[in-house]
């Protein structure tokens, strides 16, 4: 198979899983104990933690382990909303954001009459500093912007928007999911207060993700009980998917200086406008997008019958979290494409594993299917 869909998630890497091993077996100990299995669990999440921290710039003490970005999302959400909705009762947010942002706030607006304001994008599907600068208001607890689109790979203004809010005084929140280990990150840099990674998406197991809070905040936990996680999140720590995400940040962090995407997903896009021209129609802007995503309408043609068609191509239409739906992608709505045009599109992430070869054997099925 030629697997062009590392957006929607990624195969573990042999060292992380070699990395994992040691705990299923030998060294499968309760952290919270305080004999030696126990103990030498503890020191693999702290040894893990700082792995993570240093990949985007953090204090381990700010990183907490999670199930999943989708759970670090809502304890974000969900735990300012519990904290601070004395001071208000308002968040900001974008029409582009993953489901695990946007179902959260609407779920604190049914339930707990919460307001938000979703700001729009462009054409290249990012957000307008000014936009947010005009939503925000006295009552304003949260803003939460993702740091890259997971469809069309577009870069958002993090940086400006976390000064801005840091300079009123409102929490800052971004879903960095999909950047890590893709583009470098630093959260002193961003000027955010919490920042969302998720293990599947940089080459660890599904079901392990971790949450950035800023030291000196603290928030309502979404999951009460023990006092694991420095009582920020009660349940006996999954050890091994732990040391699975340290070691894959450890890894992106060496990885980042590479940076071998860019020419991949340049050589793709220019086989494609070489090939195709004016029967493809880029969805984005290449020159703020991650290195590795390509966002490309088929003018004509339906991009679910056209990825049906490929042989053994892996790709997605759209996140992975809609796969199945026939209606076109909100976020290309968004962005104001047509939907005639949003039909057509396709999205294809390439990967540590993707081969230029790979990409020629797409395009020579592609032409034999659209020339």
């Amino acid at each position: 198979m030629i697997y062009l869909d590392y957006n929607a998630t990624t195969p573990i890497d042999p060292e992380v899983l070699a990395a994992m091993e040691p705990f299923f077996k030998q060294q499968f100990g309760n952290p919270s104990n305080t004999y030696s299995l126990g103990l030498s669990a503890r020191q693999a999440i702290a040894q893990a933690r700082e792995k993570v921290a240093r990949l985007i710039g953090a204090q381990s003490a700010e990183i907490l382990f999670t199930g999943s970005g989708s759970e670090a999302n809502n304890t974000v959400i969900k735990g300012v909303a519990e904290t601070y909705h004395a001071k208000g009762k308002h968040i900001i947010t974008s029409t582009i954001e993953h489901p695990a942002i946007l179902e959260p706030l609407k779920f604190l607006q049914q339930r707990f009459g919460f307001e938000v304001t979703v700001v729009p994008v462009d054409e290249n599907g990012a957000v307008a500093v000014k936009d947010v600068q005009t939503a925000l208001r006295p009552d304003t607890i949260l803003v939460t912007i993702m740091h890259s689109n997971n469809e069309t790979g577009t870069l958002q203004p993090i940086k400006e928007i976390g000064a801005l809010c840091r300079a009123a005084g409102v929490l800052f929140h971004t879903d960095a999911s999909q950047s890590a280990g893709k583009v470098s990150l630093d959260v002193t840099d961003l000027q955010v207060d919490f920042l969302t990674l998720a293990g599947h998406k940089l080459y660890a197991p599904k079901g392990i993700g971790a949450l950035f809070i800023k030291n000196g905040l603290t928030i309502e936990p979404l999951i009460h009980g023990a006092s694991q996680e420095g009582g920020r999140r009660a349940s006996t720590e999954n050890v091994p998917y732990i040391v699975g995400l340290g070691t894959a940040c450890e890894k992106a962090a060496d990885f980042l200086l590479t940076t071998p995407f860019v020419a991949l997903r340049n050589y793709f896009y220019h086989q494609l406008t070489a090939n195709f021209g004016q029967q493809i129609r880029v969805n984005g802007d290449l020159a703020h997008n991650l290195p590795n995503t390509l966002n490309v309408s088929f003018m004509g043609r339906n991009g679910a019958q056209l990825l049906n068609e490929l042989t053994g191509v892996a790709a997605s239409t759209g996140s992975a979290c809609h796969s199945g739906s026939t209606q076109s992608s909100p976020v290309l709505a968004a962005m104001g494409i047509p939907s005639e045009v949003a039909q057509g599109a396709i999205r294809f992430s390439v990967g540590k594993l993707t081969t230029k070869a790979e990409i020629d054997d797409v395009i020579s099925q592609l032409k034999n299917l659209l020339t």
